[in-house]
């Protein structure tokens, strides 16, 4: 692959094998960010700040943070609809969902109804709309987390039985971002791209409304939580961790990409027990192991698939 060309190997977008570290690097920095989105909002969701507030601080840092790279970069141009998609699924419908679920359920829920279910909500989106095979390292990893998934389910929620209302919010805001990894990638749009779309797009649709119409307790909420928020969720949780993932969307593609952040709910629930009085129990901690072996997994699948590639040059 001269010139460091990407190739396209079994359905799996790859470039050279340092695109590939650079990748991984990119998904593994998205791993921590998501992990730490997970407790963060479930922190805030037992505070003053209301669903609509955190989505405010999420925008609002987001297009704050955005700025000065959109005047470095240009605005982002794309096509009507594809801006429209990108902002109904990861900009709006995302982030409402999750921050509405986490009022309901606990954070290890918001781990597994988030990234636990993106893989496999992502494998069967790119059979159903683009006929995409499933490989045996697919299905692996894909029986892997599932078995993951459904040990921290077995072990968590139990102690919760009203959370099933913040589940299923939770699960429709892993499907708009599984949506979005498809659109992404089915319209080949750029990382930056994307992510000033999500950044720059969303706060002059959403503050208005907030300001005028919908419940808020931020007049009350700490403004260090407020400051906090507005840094975490905008300029890391949107602007950094979105651009991270597109980008490494480009290079791993998404099967590899989702295996990997799929190692989210074990980090979730473990960083939960300390910080959150949320504690796991032995099938908890049996579904961390699971999760995580199914990540390795995805990073075996992609050093291989890069390897083949170069042997091809």
């Amino acid at each position: 692959m001269p010139g460091g060309r990407a190739t396209v190997v079994r359905g799996v977008c790859v470039g050279t094998s340092r695109e590939v570290r650079v990748g991984l690097a990119c998904a593994f920095s998205v791993l921590f960010i998501w992990a730490g989105f997970i407790v963060v909002s479930r922190f805030s969701a037992k505070g003053l700040l209301t669903p609509w507030d955190m989505a405010a601080l999420r925008y609002g840092g987001a297009f704050l943070a955005a700025l000065p790279i959109a005047a470095r970069h240009g605005w982002p141009r794309l096509p009507v609809r594809h801006a429209a998609g990108i902002v109904a699924t990861a900009a709006l419908g995302f982030p409402l969902l999750a921050f509405s679920g986490f009022q309901f359920a606990p954070a290890s829920h918001g781990g597994v109804m988030l990234p636990g279910m993106l893989p496999l909500q992502v494998a069967v989106l790119l059979w159903l709309v683009l006929g995409e095979s499933w490989t045996r390292a697919r299905v692996a990893a894909l029986v892997l987390v599932i078995g993951g998934v459904a040990l921290l389910a077995r072990d968590t929620f139990g102690a919760h039985p009203g959370a099933w209302r913040g589940d299923l919010l939770l699960f429709s805001g892993s499907f708009c971002w599984a949506v979005y990894t498809l659109l992404v990638r089915r319209w080949r749009i750029p990382a930056l791209t994307a992510t000033l779309a999500i950044a720059l797009y969303a706060a002059p649709v959403y503050v208005p409304i907030w300001l005028v119409m919908l419940p808020s307790g931020i007049g009350a909420a700490p403004r260090g939580e407020m400051l906090f928020q507005l840094v975490y969720q905008g300029a890391l949780a949107v602007v950094l961790a979105g651009f991270l993932f597109t980008r490494a969307l480009v290079v791993l593609g998404p099967t590899v990409l989702t295996a990997i952040t799929a190692v989210v709910p074990a980090l979730s629930a473990l960083a939960a027990w300390p910080l959150l009085g949320e504690p796991l129990g032995a099938e908890g901690l049996a579904g961390v192991g699971l999760v995580t072996a199914a990540m390795l997994l995805g990073v075996v699948q992609a050093r291989g698939v890069a390897e083949y590639a170069g042997g091809q040059r």
